[in-house]
């Protein structure tokens, strides 16, 4: 089975839950305050894995706790971590999160994650990734190492997932080196200037990103599910699955991690995505990122 090589960011989320927004100079009363192991990179990497996948971590910690917990809590998950770079010289990337009626407030401090450089990233993609593989990235790590790593991938036939989160625009010539897009709402806006709300929103956002040399599209819609656009097929629609919504930190994480996952098992873009709405139904349900994505066996156990 092919490997998954994910690029991103490593997070400490610290995570409080408040009745409301404070006001400016405005002091809260809080509830509920965790730690949990986060950032997008790290988060679908864990969901990736225990999704079934075989799955390498490239990232970079500070050699301090947090980036020694994180480590830790990654090879728990069944990620290789030998790519993970403990660096002295900066601190562990840290997210701060305000949780008010079941939506987050987050305020990322990046540390460690902007510290790798392209030939960092290109030197570990030469020497573990293979034809057929899978690579991952976002866009929580520095955004020239990010295209130069896309770029590399593509050049080594490695098949190509881009979540452009947090979104900025990308290059013209970046498109045709990703062979699949997923993006929300907001960040599809962003991206390709067509904002998603219904269908033909959608179709028109997933074809717009297609023009730009993008392979396949997925846009996820939160509570409205997500939409799909294939290289060789209709467009397809999925509902969200059932869920009591607690804390949706982690939610598009864990439904990209069940796409790579789906597509190193061979399955189609759309049952990916119907496992991936399944997976994240489960994940808001419980509190704190990496803590709340679940196994394969969970998944199927509730499908």
């Amino acid at each position: 089975m092919p490997k998954v090589i994910v690029f991103g960011s490593m997070n400490m989320d610290l995570s409080i839950d408040a009745p409301r927004l404070p006001a400016a100079g405005e002091t809260l009363s809080g509830s509920g305050f965790i730690t949990a192991a986060g950032g997008k990179g790290a988060n679908q990497a864990v969901a990736a894995a225990r999704l079934g996948a075989d799955v390498r971590m490239i990232a970079a910690v500070g050699a301090d706790v947090f980036g020694e917990e994180l480590a830790h809590g990654l090879a728990g998950a069944g990620v290789d971590t030998t790519g993970v770079r403990r660096l002295v010289n900066a601190t562990t990337g840290v997210a701060v999160i305000l949780r008010t009626a079941g939506e987050n407030r987050i305020v990322l401090h990046a540390g460690a994650n902007h510290a790798l450089v392209e030939a960092d990233v290109v030197a570990d993609l030469r020497r573990i990734g293979e034809k057929g593989d899978v690579f991952v990235t976002q866009g929580e790590c520095d955004p020239a190492t990010t295209e130069a790593a896309l770029r590399e991938a593509h050049e080594l036939g490695l098949y190509t997932v881009y979540n452009p989160a947090p979104a900025r625009p990308a290059p013209d010539d970046l498109w045709p080196c990703v062979d699949l897009v997923c993006l929300n709402e907001t960040e599809c806006q962003v991206m390709c200037g067509v904002l998603p709300v219904d269908d033909v929103t959608c179709l028109a956002a997933a074809g717009r990103l297609r023009e730009l040399g993008a392979g396949c599209v997925v846009i996820t819609l939160g509570a409205a599910g997500s939409f799909g656009l294939g290289a060789d097929a209709a467009p397809s629609r999925v509902p969200a699955a059932p869920a009591t919504v607690v804390d949706t930190t982690a939610a598009g994480d864990t439904f990209i991690g069940a796409l790579v996952a789906g597509a190193v098992r061979g399955m189609t873009l759309e049952e990916s995505m119907r496992w991936g709405a399944a997976a994240a139904a489960i994940a808001v349900s419980r509190l704190g990122a990496q803590p709340s994505i679940p196994t394969a066996e969970e998944v199927e156990a509730a499908r």
